[in-house]
């Protein structure tokens, strides 16, 4: 395919403008280079820090190297999406009352996987309807991409200690995707990073997963141990988790640079069936049917019903004593998963002198 450079830059323009009529916050565009990101993330699994996620060191240096995942991509498209829902109860609000399940706010709405996909696939078909058809692929965390590296390339914000992307316009409360493509558009320029001496995230960690700046122990983080982690979660962490029976959102909430972060205009962002402040016992209350009902659509449906028990188990056994928290530990005292069996055991077990 043929472009002079003034027409791959009034396409690069063209794009951005079509990616935010889109619903994207925010479009930019880098080339494939990740060879400065490729130690780290080598030293990263060296470590052992990415736990029993497998997936992230089995694709090689296909992660750190586009065109070897996406032979003939020369560029990046990559785009964040708002998805902070403007009527969730406050989160803080909902850690504190201990008798509520905290959900991560990504989690409230529609899968972020399924939105953010159709809409770069809709880009992607926009800019084939204006210069014919070309090579591309779409991704939304869901195959070995380096997405915060890539979007730091491209100009949308920088890593912060947390690990995750931030931007003095839009904070953290944002999702990444990418285009992988064969157009060799003009590349944005990164951005500086201002985190500065602050340290707000490391601090505000529940369970130390940040262990030092810009370095993140999965095999400590609620969002592992509550999403990627399958098996018991190791019981020295489980009073630490509180009530965070779906991610964690802690050291976002004391970023200071969420402050800027953008309410999502996006519908399928909003907060479905009351998860923003529903009750331990009341989800716990859920068979598995209810579950894929209630969850279908949704990114916690990926986790199933066993390990959603076994979450809410661990929230009911950090919750204040009550009845009516006590009956429905145990009601799965018997549950037919060992799993859930285990979890529920030791939550009783964490209420039995409040009920003597």
């Amino acid at each position: 395919m043929s472009q002079t450079l003034n027409n791959l830059e009034a396409l690069a323009a063209d794009i951005k403008r079509w990616g935010v009529e889109l619903g994207f916050g925010q479009i930019g565009i880098t080339d494939t280079d990740l060879s400065a990101a490729e130690p780290r993330h080598r030293q990263w699994i060296e470590n052992g820090f990415h736990g029993a996620m497998d997936y992230m060191a089995k694709h090689g240096d296909k992660r750190t190297r586009p065109a070897e995942l996406v032979p003939g991509t020369v560029r990046i498209i990559s785009a964040r999406m708002d998805y902070l829902p403007p009527d969730s109860r406050a989160s803080d609000e909902v850690m504190h009352e201990g008798s509520l399940a905290f959900i991560s706010r990504y989690a409230l709405g529609r899968d972020y996987h399924k939105v953010l996909r159709n809409r770069l696939q809709k880009l992607s078909e926009k800019i084939a309807s204006q210069i014919g058809e070309f090579g591309y692929r779409v991704f939304t965390d869901s195959a070995p991409v380096l997405e915060v590296e890539l979007a730091e390339k491209a100009g949308l914000g920088w890593r912060g200690k947390h690990t995750l992307l931030l931007s003095r316009t839009a904070g953290s409360w944002f999702f990444l995707g990418e285009i992988y493509t064969d157009l060799p558009l003009p590349v944005d320029a990164p951005l500086s990073n201002h985190c500065g001496k602050c340290n707000a995230c490391i601090d505000a960690c529940p369970t130390g997963a940040i262990v030092a700046p810009y370095q993140v122990d999965a095999r400590r983080c609620i969002s592992y141990l509550t999403i990627e982690l399958k098996d018991s979660i190791p019981e020295p962490l489980r009073p630490m988790i509180g009530n965070r029976v779906y991610g964690c959102d802690d050291c976002q909430l004391t970023c200071p640079w969420n402050r800027f972060a953008q309410m999502t205009q996006q519908p399928d962002f909003q907060v479905r069936h009351g998860l923003d402040q529903a009750s331990l016992v009341s989800l716990f209350a859920w068979d598995e049917v209810t579950f894929k009902d209630k969850m279908a659509g949704s990114a916690i449906y990926r986790i199933g019903h066993e390990q959603w028990l076994r979450n809410i188990a661990v929230g009911l056994g950090n919750a204040p004593y009550s009845p009516e928290v006590y009956a429905a530990l145990l009601q799965r005292k018997n549950d037919p998963s060992a799993l859930v069996r285990e979890h529920v055991s030791w939550a009783l077990q964490q209420h039995a002198a409040s009920h003597q």
